[in-house]
């Protein structure tokens, strides 16, 4: 099969999802896709009042179901650090696109994310950052295509490192 020429961006909250994916974007001449901004702006409300009211579950199934929507080419999608929790969505975008783990190391994340409930991080009550990190490091891996460290780098730097390993692979000409 043929893949898409669609490039997912996958990892944890602060790992720089949207904003290489932004300039990845610019870069390739793509559409660029955040799908916790589809979420927010098609529900009418931002992802912890979401998490709130329709409970954990509730907003995995949200999210599934956007995500499994997302059909258009020629994007780059910066998915939600939570999306690898359902295998269905995982499913649709490997066969979407090619699937970037973006990978930093939990002391650069957690200088990066100083308050994870603001951010809107999906986490059952009482789980630190270093719990959630432990739990799907192993589920990005599992996905991905391809892991790009982002520790020490720059947004373009590692934008850049992305395309080169996107032609390379032959994803790109």
């Amino acid at each position: 099969m043929t893949r898409s020429p669609n490039v997912i961006l996958i990892g944890m909250p602060g790992a720089g999802k949207s904003t290489v994916g932004v300039l990845l974007a610019k870069r390739l001449q793509y559409n660029f896709l955040d799908t916790d901004i589809l979420i927010q702006s098609r529900e009418g409300r931002n992802l912890q009042t979401i998490i709130r009211s329709d409970g954990l579950e509730g907003f995995r199934n949200i999210e599934e179901n956007y995500v499994c929507s997302v059909t258009e080419p020629a994007t780059v999608i910066a998915t939600g650090g939570s999306v690898v929790y359902s295998p269905r969505a995982m499913e649709h975008l490997g066969s979407i696109g090619v699937v970037i783990f973006l990978s930093l190391g939990l002391h650069q994340l957690a200088a990066r994310l100083s308050d994870i409930d603001a951010r809107g991080v999906l986490r059952m009550p009482g789980q630190t950052l270093a719990d959630i990190y432990r739990e799907r490091s192993p589920l990005y891996a599992r996905y991905a295509d391809m892991t790009i460290p982002t520790e020490s780098r720059t947004p373009d730097q590692v934008m850049k490192t992305i395309v080169s390993r996107l032609r390379e692979d032959g994803h790109l000409s």
